[in-house]
């Protein structure tokens, strides 16, 4: 043990610093030291002692500031000349896009003139109204629908659903929507039945009609195979109709998978008794378990989703639809625009007498637009209206057309029970390209209530 120690001993004492002894040979000179007890160098101490270590280490200092300054900004104007550039990429591909649509309209133009027919005869033309593709289906709807919703068998009388209509397929609106539990049916029969009476040219129409709710009967409701058939079968007699050009499904069933929705769908349009199928109220994850479930048994997926959008409801438009737009081709239709006539300015001053919040059955409603988030909606609208005076147009224009700004929304179906109010609505095309960039995040500011997806959020 002790030759052990002996050995170690040595070999611990050469990897031991050499302390230098005080006033040795092998030691740091005294002069060597400054205050601190920090060694400096024999060539520094002879030059200028402490004081002249003290101004290098300064020295030093500061070109390390300047080095890291310098570093920062070079930095800064590398981010800055990305972004530049980004701006140009992002010009020049708009630029190229435009240039692309110009020929294509070009060669259509071409090709119809040689078969004496022009543009100028089209609806688009002469209305000046938007027509979008539904979805990523070659379904070509106009920008604004109209809804029956509360009105058409209610609200209205059967007179002004007819003025109503025409005034909208005069002005280029070719969407009509409805619903079986819409006025228990009543909706469905005065459309088919004003539809019947125009004599419109079926091929130059959208209609859309929905399932779920179709009657007390325990079967007479929900997205089984039976119902979703017979409820078809009911809504296409009431409108007279041979086919629906898209038959949603008006919110998800817990008591029916969703692949038997998906096959029964399928066959009523395997069928002829409808064009397409899309979704109303579901969620993103439902979507897509239907169009995974579509494919996996080659059956046809849904083309689009319903849903309430406007400017105090923004999360499932901005973020989810589009999500699913660019991964399996869903588009949106969405309703409310006015958020049942909150954004339209007439509650400023409490519930008006014959509003819709005063009559029998919208209690919920009246409750929203009383609540203290209605109370602080209401402020904002007032800082929305001042935006809607510069543009020289009414609030109502200006929410239909936020709405339209958004590029994922295909349609926006509106709800008006005068001619008056539906011209109005229809105006808001007009006010869709005075909406630049600066104007919408002015917007955004006063609403302060933009979403923000996973994807904003990352480094």
């Amino acid at each position: 043990m002790q030759s052990r120690r002996a050995v170690a001993k040595p070999a611990l004492a050469m990897l031991e610093p050499q302390m230098p002894k005080p006033g040795g040979s092998g030691g740091v000179p005294p002069s060597s030291r400054d205050s601190s007890g920090i060694c400096r160098s024999s060539s520094i101490s002879s030059g200028s002692g402490v004081a002249g270590g003290k101004i290098l280490s300064l020295s030093s200092m500061s070109d390390s500031v300047h080095s890291g300054l310098s570093c920062f900004l070079s930095e800064q104007a590398l981010e800055q000349e990305e972004r530049q550039q980004r701006s140009h990429h992002l010009a020049e591909f708009q630029r190229l896009k435009e240039v692309r649509a110009a020929a294509q309209l070009k060669n259509l133009e071409d090709f119809l003139r040689m078969n004496h027919v022009s543009l100028r005869d089209s609806m688009s033309y002469s209305t000046g109204m938007i027509y979008r593709n539904l979805g990523k289906s070659g379904l070509r709807v106009s920008c604004l629908g109209l809804g029956t919703w509360a009105t058409f068998g209610g609200q209205i009388t059967n007179e002004v659903a007819e003025e109503l209509m025409t005034l909208a397929y005069e002005n280029g609106i070719n969407l009509f929507d409805t619903a079986e539990v819409y006025t228990a049916g009543k909706a469905e029969v005065l459309l088919g039945n004003i539809l019947k009476k125009k004599g419109w040219r079926r091929s130059s129409l959208v209609i859309t009609t929905k399932i779920f709710w179709g009657g007390k009967a325990e079967m007479e409701r929900g997205l089984s195979r039976k119902h979703i058939i017979e409820g078809l079968r009911a809504s296409l007699e009431r409108l007279q109709l041979d086919y629906i050009d898209v038959i949603f499904a008006n919110r998800r069933d817990p008591n029916t998978p969703i692949e038997e929705t998906v096959r029964a769908m399928t066959h009523v349009i395997n069928n002829g008794m409808a064009m397409y199928w899309g979704t109303s109220r579901w969620t993103s994850m439902e979507i897509m378990e239907a169009y995974s479930v579509a494919r996996q048994f080659n059956q046809i997926p849904p083309i689009c989703e319903q849903a309430e959008y406007h400017m105090f409801q923004r999360e499932k438009v901005e973020i989810q639809l589009p999500e699913l737009y660019h991964k399996i081709g869903i588009g949106a239709m969405t309703w409310s625009p006015l958020a049942s006539g909150i954004i339209s300015g007439k509650y400023n001053n409490g519930i008006p007498p014959c509003s819709r919040a005063s009559l029998k059955g919208y209690q919920w409603l009246k409750d929203k637009i009383l609540s203290e988030e209605g109370h602080r909606q209401q402020v904002k609208l007032k800082d929305l209206q001042a935006v809607a005076g510069r543009l020289g147009c009414t609030l109502p224009q200006l929410a239909i057309a936020w709405c339209l700004r958004n590029e994922g929304v295909n349609s926006v179906l509106l709800g008006t029970s005068t001619t008056d109010q539906l011209m109005e609505n229809i105006r808001a095309i007009q006010v869709l390209p005075k909406l630049s960039l600066s104007l919408a995040s002015e917007m955004d500011g006063i609403l302060g209530n933009k979403p923000y997806s996973k994807k904003d959020f990352r480094s």
